[in-house]
């Protein structure tokens, strides 16, 4: 017990150096980009990490948590300390799942096909709720991962404007992984300037708030090219252990 003890408290202390580096971080890059820190929102990527180790987090002042996993949302929604701090969803989402967590998220980042946002609007209403979404660009036009093409995201969003129980907040989108920081920085730019033109055609009930890019090994890149959410978990929970 004393080994486990002193592992926890070993991790918890690299949690809070971690999350003081992020905020510092996070602050640098905001000014550079002409913002304040109050502009951007920092959530923690916490899949596979123990509720324990989350609301550590919270307590040192994190203020948003995403899971990507149904399954493990649901079995460790209970433990997590929700009275300080905002649960969303932003990993791919099966329409068959939706109902699972409708009335646990406050935000769905993962949208990308009309089903989808058809069912998330359904099972709002049956929980009377309006449920807040960004949609999903595939920027880098992966066969492998999920996503909207970007020729196609306007078709999407005008199908999916009138839906009732949801409201567009955004988009979010997962770069490739990239060797350099000129490559990463090049689908930034990109979904910064899809961004910009969709907030300027003010579609109905589509506000453009929010554009989630960024991760833990770019996110400062994904600032300075305007995103601003970032979803952040290993730079501050440290390296997964995958089962």
């Amino acid at each position: 017990m004393e080994k486990l003890s002193s592992e926890l408290n070993e991790k918890l202390e690299n949690v809070e150096y971690n999350y003081r580096t992020i905020e510092n971080n996070i602050n640098e890059a905001a000014m550079k980009s002409g913002r304040s820190r109050e502009d951007i929102i920092f959530l923690a990527a916490t899949k596979t990490v123990e509720p324990v180790v989350i609301n550590h987090a919270i307590d040192c002042g994190l203020r948003y948590i995403g899971e990507n996993r149904v399954q493990e949302l649901l079995s460790k929604y209970d433990e997590y300390d929700l009275e300080k701090s905002d649960l969303q969803f932003i990993g791919h989402l099966q329409t068959n799942k939706v109902r699972q967590i409708i009335d646990k998220v406050s935000l769905i980042q993962s949208v990308d096909s009309l089903k989808l946002a058809s069912e998330v609007g359904r099972q709002a209403k049956l929980h009377d709720k309006n449920m807040d979404i960004l949609v999903e660009v595939n920027i880098g036009r992966e066969e492998n991962k999920s996503g909207v093409m970007p020729e196609n995201l306007e078709e999407l969003l005008y199908n999916i404007k009138d839906i009732d129980g949801i409201s567009v907040r955004g988009l979010m989108a997962i770069p490739p992984i990239c060797t350099e920081k000129s490559q990463i920085c090049k689908y930034f730019e990109n979904m910064h300037r899809i961004f910009i033109d969709i907030s300027a055609k003010k579609y109905h009930n589509i506000s453009m708030d929010y554009l989630s890019m960024g991760m833990s090994d770019d996110y400062r890149e994904a600032i300075l090219c305007g995103a601003n959410m970032v979803r952040v978990g290993s730079a501050l929970f440290g390296q997964r252990i995958y089962k």
